[in-house]
């Protein structure tokens, strides 16, 4: 099917023709065009992946490095600590050096751009959202947030597509994540690339690579708020 109908009139994804699987559908299609146009002696696009973590990365870096050169953006100023915050972009680094050393014979490139810790954002953005379940309101702002500035830098820097680690994870929600990426790249014309990465094993591929690297995972999204949640639970 072409890609484009994989969208309503008004530029949705069809979600009530194609149901829960859209967001795979478009970006298995998109990544065979993709495939096809570089085959056929085309310019390897460039894609910014913003990360919320080296374990999450391992997986989608995997999925992805046989069609783009990927920048890895490390943004993610809902993280409660500064200390926190290093331990996973050190982790981050480290699945990289990993993957250069382990990717199978890829030729494209895997890069890196960290941006400084600062927790401001998150909280002008998320406060009095701070009772919210997970999965709430709030993650859905603090997603908002993150890809909004994900899809700023790459359309400053002139990428061709941005993403987001997000949907690997089970505990996130694949339609939220998408939607909110789709957002982001109309504020700023530069493509979102569809995702749902969990699909094809995602997440158990992210466990694995992770115990290979010999990664530290974390046990809660990042923010203050989970924390507290997983502090109760114990």
């Amino acid at each position: 099917m072409k890609y484009d109908s994989f969208f309503t009139e008004d530029g949705y994804p069809n979600e009530s023709r194609f149901g829960k699987n859209i967001f795979y559908l478009l970006y298995k299609n998109r990544l065979e065009g993709i495939s096809r146009e570089i085959e056929s002696g085309g310019e390897v696009p460039s894609l910014l992946l913003h990360s919320c973590c080296g374990p999450c990365s391992s997986a989608v870096i995997t999925k992805l490095s046989p069609f783009f050169n990927i920048t890895v953006f490390y943004y993610n100023p809902n993280i409660d600590s500064l200390e926190e915050y290093r331990k996973r972009a050190d982790n981050q680094k480290k699945f990289l050096d990993f993957f250069s050393k382990n990717n199978n014979g890829f030729n494209h490139s895997v890069s890196y751009i960290e941006e400084d810790y600062d927790s401001l954002p998150f909280y002008a953005t998320c406060g009095g959202l701070e009772n919210e379940a997970e999965g709430g309101k709030r993650c859905v702002e603090c997603f908002k947030l993150r890809l909004n500035k994900t899809a700023a830098t790459a359309a400053k820097l002139g990428f061709h597509f941005f993403s987001s680690t997000l949907t690997v994870s089970p505990m996130k929600d694949t339609r939220t994540v998408n939607l909110a990426g789709m957002e982001a790249a109309d504020k700023t014309g530069c493509e979102w690339l569809w995702s749902d990465f969990k699909k094809e094993n995602g997440y158990l591929l992210s466990i694995e690579l992770s115990k290979n690297a010999s990664l530290y995972r974390q046990q809660y999204c990042g923010c203050i708020y989970s924390k507290q949640r997983l502090n109760k639970r114990d």
